[in-house]
């Protein structure tokens, strides 16, 4: 089992470099950022099913791709990821060029978690129909795969078409490993399409889930079944390990220097890191 760490990386509390080296240093194998470009202040789509405000470090996200390049930089070995890229928010060549350059610079170290997002106001403030967000996603992955495989790429799909372009650098990894986010009733159906792990959250039945995809994938030829849960409980990793889960992430505070230290220790202990560090 690899344990990870999320943090919603801000112009507060400890930096991207000094987050990386805590995480790397306490012997956790990767360290991943989500993005909010902005907030909208005024919403109709509410943080949470039962309403409530939005937690104020989502207005304040640095750019993921920027903090993770400082991240990777200040670290050997750590894996950085996002956690996750509104990919339904982004055009699809700027960010297949962004990706490969951070996994050309970290040496291959990169984990590109995705989503279609859950805040309708922030996607139609750039331009995305929230009705179509998840075909937006797809599309514009498929179209970075054509980018990052092909010396000269075409590609031609409902929402991104582009014909014969060139774009390097080229990521150290192929595939580049694509995390699909979401709990939701057609989640695998997005991993088994274009997708190469599956980032679910702790929810109901998550196990029985789980046993689930990792039977679809082998149906579908697929030699591994990768899962990583996101926002794990330490108390859970047992029986999440038992049905295969090969990463669990861990939540540490958000603008709290001192608070996400005191979690980190409190993690490798409960975790059985603390010789390994």
């Amino acid at each position: 089992m690899k344990f990870g760490l999320a943090v919603f990386a801000t112009d507060q509390g400890l930096t991207p470099a000094d987050l990386a080296q805590l995480a790397e240093d306490g012997g956790f194998e990767s360290l991943f950022f989500p993005e909010h470009t902005h907030m909208p202040v005024e919403r109709t789509a509410h943080f949470k099913p039962e309403g409530g405000d939005v937690p104020p470090e989502y207005a304040r996200t640095l750019d993921p791709f920027v903090a993770l390049t400082a991240a990777a930089c200040a670290t050997r070995a750590l894996r950085v990821g996002t956690g996750i890229c509104l990919v339904s928010q982004r055009d699809p060549i700027t960010t297949a060029k962004e990706v490969a350059t951070l996994d050309h610079l970290s040496g291959g170290r990169f984990l590109f978690g995705v989503a279609a997002g859950w805040n309708r106001e922030e996607m139609q403030n750039h331009g995305t129909d929230p009705r179509r967000r998840l075909s937006v996603m797809a599309d514009r992955i498929k179209a970075m795969r054509a980018i990052w495989a092909e010396d000269v790429a075409t590609y031609e799909g409902p929402h991104v078409a582009f014909d014969r372009i060139q774009a390097w650098p080229k990521p150290v990894q192929s595939p580049v490993p694509v995390l699909i986010g979401g709990n939701g009733p057609t989640v695998v159906d997005r991993v088994l399409a274009y997708g190469t792990e599956w980032l679910p959250e702790p929810s109901p039945g998550l196990v029985d889930r789980i046993a689930e995809y990792r039977e679809r994938a082998r149906a579908a030829g697929w030699a591994d079944a990768p899962v990583t849960v996101y926002g794990a409980d330490p108390a859970d990793v047992p029986r999440y390990a038992e049905a295969g889960v090969h990463r669990c992430v861990f939540w540490l505070p958000p603008g709290d220097a001192d608070g996400a230290r005191r979690r980190v220790s409190e993690l490798r202990a409960s975790l059985g890191l603390d010789g390994r560090g």
